[in-house]
């Protein structure tokens, strides 16, 4: 297998050649071109070759990713951790995934959790290597590169449904992912990200990291996300935004007022939002005042990226595009065998994929493994979709809670909720079923009215889904909330409202 980054790789062969002096990561005031990164990141990867397993304290900072890139280097599966997870979380992380050291920025205050650990400090504002204790052995070279399917990170999910699942990402998944989203976004050396994202899971890391590494490009990390930031960073040369819905619905509130930022993004080449749907009404004030279209990509972390808005195809709100280049993708019948063949933009299905893209195993896990693949090795993505004609899919929510089957219809919930946030007096919104003796299952409405608008009636809210969608689709109870529960990446937990 060719290295993961090879711009990095070359630099390492020859610290005074051109490529060294590329810029590879920024955040805030704080840089490493490649030759520096490499000065950085080669030496610590020799002292961790060989340690096992290793976590990293995952904040949004220059020596989070150090710490990643030198784990890779060594060939050593990382485990990235969340700094916001509760102690019975990060107890069950550390040991769940047993690793051997823990490496942090210099000076952080770790939990207990994490006490019995050996504790590795970096500080990349230290000239040359980064401090590491004496202890670790000092290896003199970088290893080779590792086999494809060496485990490269082993990233926790989300723990909806029970404790923490560790997916084992191999590189082939990294290193097909983001070949794939080259080829889909044109993504090149030349480009700069910007963005504002965590570091702990797929998106932010992975996408958002090491990316533009492998790409020979460069990244901008705003350390954390506001509006003047991503002006700032676009007007000076960055040509890429990752982020999440909850951030590009502060751009879109912001648009009115600031022409600045309007205009930045109007010179972006490409604008990116993935990790939830990002609601239509969101898309259109975007494109009306910046001329720029967000584009959206589909996946999770045990699959990394499935599908994608092309940056030569048609940015259709609402979709998540087609399957990326080696990415199979397929719809099912409740079943999980029969195949869904519409493509009619109506017939739901659970969207099932395989590829080079997919993690290997949940760590200490075979049972849970073997129940989230088929005979034929697709995965189960829980997710329900619809694909319209041209093949552009579209989802409509997640099978364990937004799957409504109502009066014989089935029903996603996500379109219900992007036609409801179309009304002018809603804010946010989320939609569930609940049992019903005539229908089977009932659509519920959760809104977070506009705070400068009359709360619309229940009645005026089922008859504007009518109109948008079809009459079957329409909620029959509404229910009024201050805000809705959300998590880190700005998902609502839809498990945690508040049901009678």
């Amino acid at each position: 297998m060719s290295p993961l980054f090879p711009a990095l790789t070359e630099a390492l062969a020859d610290p005074d050649g051109p490529g060294a002096h590329r810029p590879a990561l920024r955040f805030g005031d704080r840089s490493l071109t490649y030759g520096e990164l490499a000065a950085v990141a080669a030496p610590l990867a020799g002292r961790l070759a060989g340690a096992g397993r290793i976590a990293v304290w995952a904040t949004p900072t220059l020596e989070t990713a150090v710490a990643v890139v030198a784990a890779l280097l060594a060939g050593v599966p990382a485990v990235p951790l969340n700094p916001k997870s509760g102690e019975s979380e990060l107890g069950h992380i550390v040991s769940d995934s047993a690793p051997t050291l823990v490496l942090a920025e210099a000076g952080d205050q770790l939990p207990s959790a994490l006490g019995e650990l050996g504790r590795v400090d970096i500080d990349v504002r230290a000239a040359g290597a980064p401090q590491v204790p004496e202890d670790l052995t000092p290896v003199p070279d970088v290893p080779e590169e590792p086999a494809p399917e060496s485990p490269a990170l082993i990233v926790y999910t989300s723990g909806t449904t029970g404790p923490p699942k560790g997916a084992v990402i191999p590189r082939r998944a990294i290193a097909a992912t983001l070949d794939a989203l080259a080829d889909a976004w044109a993504w090149t050396g030349d480009d700069v990200l910007v963005h504002g994202l965590p570091l702990f899971h797929v998106h932010g890391l992975i996408l958002g990291i090491l990316g533009p590494l492998r790409r020979g490009g460069s990244v901008r990390h705003l350390g954390r996300f506001e509006t003047a930031g991503v002006a700032r960073e676009l007007t000076e040369g960055a040509t890429m935004l990752f982020g999440v819905p909850t951030m590009y619905h502060r751009i879109a509130e912001a648009l009115p007022d600031d022409p600045a930022l309007a205009k930045s993004l109007g010179k972006a080449r490409l604008l990116v939002s993935g990790s939830a749907a990002l609601p239509v009404h969101d898309h259109e004030r975007i494109a009306a005042a910046t001329g720029r279209r967000v584009i959206e990509r589909y996946g999770m972390t045990e699959t990394l990226m499935n599908t994608s808005v092309r940056a030569d195809g048609e940015p259709r709100a609402g979709t998540v595009g087609v399957p990326l280049p080696g990415v199979e993708l397929r719809l099912t019948e409740d079943d999980g065998v029969t195949a869904v063949e519409a493509y009619d933009g109506e017939t739901v299905g659970e969207i099932q994929v395989r590829g080079p893209n997919l993690f290997t195993e949940y760590l200490n896990r075979p049972d849970a493994t073997v129940e989230a693949f088929t005979e034929g090795g697709w995965f189960r993505t829980g997710d329900m979709a619809v694909r319209d004609p041209d093949g552009y899919v579209r989802i409509v929510g997640r099978k364990a809670t937004d799957l409504i089957k109502s009066g014989g219809y089935k029903i996603g919930a996500g379109e219900i909720e992007n036609a409801l946030l179309e009304h002018p007096g809603v804010r946010e919104a989320a939609v569930t079923g609940e049992p019903d003796a005539d229908l089977g299952e009932r659509i519920v409405a959760w809104i977070v009215p506009d705070s400068d608008l009359s709360p619309p009636s229940a009645e005026e809210l089922a008859d504007h889904v009518a109109r948008r969608l079809a009459p079957h689709k329409r909620p029959r109870t509404v229910r009024y909330l201050d805000a809705l529960p959300r998590n880190d990446m700005g998902k609502i937990m839809k498990r945690a409202l508040p049901h009678d």
